[in-house]
């Protein structure tokens, strides 16, 4: 097939962390004198810049464009996070971890938690979260590289990600895309063009100029300009079944103990997020309108946070689900233009890496010919909406199956309806601990089971063929591992030690 002939031009609206991961992704994969790349931002307009907090697929996207990973920690000021701490989720009182990485090993060929179910019933205490690597180092602040650790060593099946500053990482991928060729337009956009066809052909911007573009991404936050403004595309709201509505974020001064995970407290209408970084630490209050007003939610956060308030609190209104059509005509809506997920499980820098994933993926032979891309745009919505549901049924569990019942929120949350999708997972998980995934699904078993049990769904059975192994070799081997690894992780330095020697980030004023 004869490659197009003109110039293609991509053109993304809008800058934030979200274009500039676009932006940086096109830049390097499109190269050569076909492509045209240009983002368009207006140095007037702010950026919403809450996530403050990526999960690990977010550094595989960092080294596939080729960059160095510590010179990324320093420029963005990031700190590691081996997983989430929840407190008082499940009840008052009461917290529980969500690890990243390996959750034991297979004894015997059996998944470890069936062992660690048949173990409970022997009348062995041990939490789950004992045989979790990542887990470990957190409980202890330590931490080292996974991947430097010896293979036989329990402490390579950890896995990490970051804690950072999204206004840096806009700043460090916008200077990579610019060395890729990307250009940046400053200016607003104050009209769009269509086509006969109903395509977007132009966009007028200010100062009485006018850009030109074959293929369009919107990646306007929330105003969705192009995929809503102009091409109308629905929006389907989920608050029925995740009712928060609303957040308030607040950035404080930071503290010389950086710990190496987040912690989401459960507050009587929603929760707050603490997210430490090298040099500052970000916190909020995800929370329902119907059950907290605005004022109360501030006064709330500010009684949580440590630190030195560096802002005023900034309120943020959400609407929480996704549009059926990310992709629509020569269009497509990345980041909060396309959906939108509360950051309960720090689910929204990954949703715009999957989006441009998927697009590079199902790049169109000619982005100037609607034919060539109609049938890959189905396709598209199809893989984000299956991503999208199944984050938002992940995050649904940590609200459905919890035992709190003293607010009207918590109250409301346990009588949430379900996605049949997690009905379906939960009652298998019920049953014998069984947890049914896809093989792209961002969420692994370990992931489900940490939450699951750190709810409190505990099953009812364990699988019946760990009754045929001497079970007594493996509780030995259990308790060994255990002992093993936290004397492993008790010789490790300390996350902020691990830091000043290897990612130290320059020292700057915050404001």
């Amino acid at each position: 097939m004869n490659q197009p002939q003109q110039k293609q031009r991509i053109v993304i609206v809008g800058g934030g962390s979200t274009g500039w991961i676009a932006a940086a992704a096109l830049g390097r994969q499109l190269k050569g004198e076909q492509y045209e790349v240009t983002l368009v931002e207006s140095s007037q307009i702010g950026t919403i810049g809450v996530g403050e907090a990526v999960i690990p697929p977010f550094l595989n996207f960092i080294r596939g464009l080729g960059l160095n990973e510590q010179q990324f920690i320093q420029e963005t000021q990031a700190s590691f996070k081996l997983g989430i701490q929840f407190r008082d989720w499940a009840q008052r009182d009461h917290s529980y971890f969500h690890h990243f990485g390996a959750l034991g090993r297979k004894l015997d060929g059996h998944d470890f938690l069936q062992c660690w179910l048949k173990a409970r019933t022997l009348g062995d205490t041990a939490d789950l979260m004992d045989y979790a690597p990542a887990a470990e180092m957190a409980k202890q602040g330590k931490f080292f590289l996974p991947f430097k650790m010896p293979q036989e060593s329990p402490l390579a099946e950890a896995a990490y990600a970051l804690h950072f500053d999204a206004s840096l990482v806009a700043k460090s991928l916008r200077k990579f895309a610019e060395s890729r060729g990307v250009r940046r337009v400053d200016a607003k956009v104050n009209g769009v063009e269509l086509d006969a066809d109903g395509n977007i052909g132009a966009l007028q911007l200010d100062g009485e100029r006018r850009l030109e573009g074959d293929f369009f991404l919107d990646c306007s936050g929330f105003r969705a300009l192009l995929i809503e403004g102009e091409l109308g595309s629905e929006y389907e709201d989920w608050r029925e079944f995740l009712p928060c509505d609303r957040a308030v974020a607040l950035q404080t001064s930071g503290l010389e103990d950086v710990t190496p995970y987040t912690i989401s407290t459960a507050r009587d209408a929603g929760w707050t997020w603490r997210i430490p970084l090298q040099h500052r630490i970000g916190n909020g209050y995800v929370f329902a309108s119907d059950h907290c007003s605005d004022d109360e939610a501030i006064a709330t956060l500010l009684r949580s946070v440590e630190g030195e308030p560096l802002h005023e609190p900034r309120v943020i209104p959400f609407r929480t689900g996704m549009r059926p059509q990310f992709w629509q005509k020569n269009c497509v809506a990345l980041g909060l233009a396309g959906g939108f997920l509360e950051p309960l499980e720090s689910t929204a820098i990954h949703l715009v890496t999957r989006g441009v994933q998927f697009l590079l993926e199902l790049f169109p032979h000619d982005v100037t010919n609607a034919s060539s891309w109609q049938q890959l745009a189905l396709d598209y919505n199809a893989r984000m909406r299956m991503d999208y549901e199944e984050i938002r049924d992940f995050i649904i569990l940590h609200y459905c199956a919890t035992r709190r019942d003293d607010t009207p929120f918590w109250r409301q949350c346990q009588n949430l309806p379900l996605p049949e999708s997690l009905r379906q997972k939960i009652a298998l998980f019920r049953e014998r601990g069984e947890v049914r995934i896809g093989g792209d699904d961002l969420f692994k078993v370990p992931s489900w089971q940490a939450v699951f049990t750190g709810m409190g769904v505990m099953p009812e059975h364990y699988h019946p063929f760990v009754d045929m192994s001497d079970f007594a070799q493996l509780h030995m081997a259990m308790r060994g591992g255990r002992a093993q690894l936290a004397e492993e992780v008790a010789t490790l330095p300390s996350h902020a030690e691990f830091l000043r020697a290897h990612c130290p980030a320059e020292k700057i004023p915050v404001s």
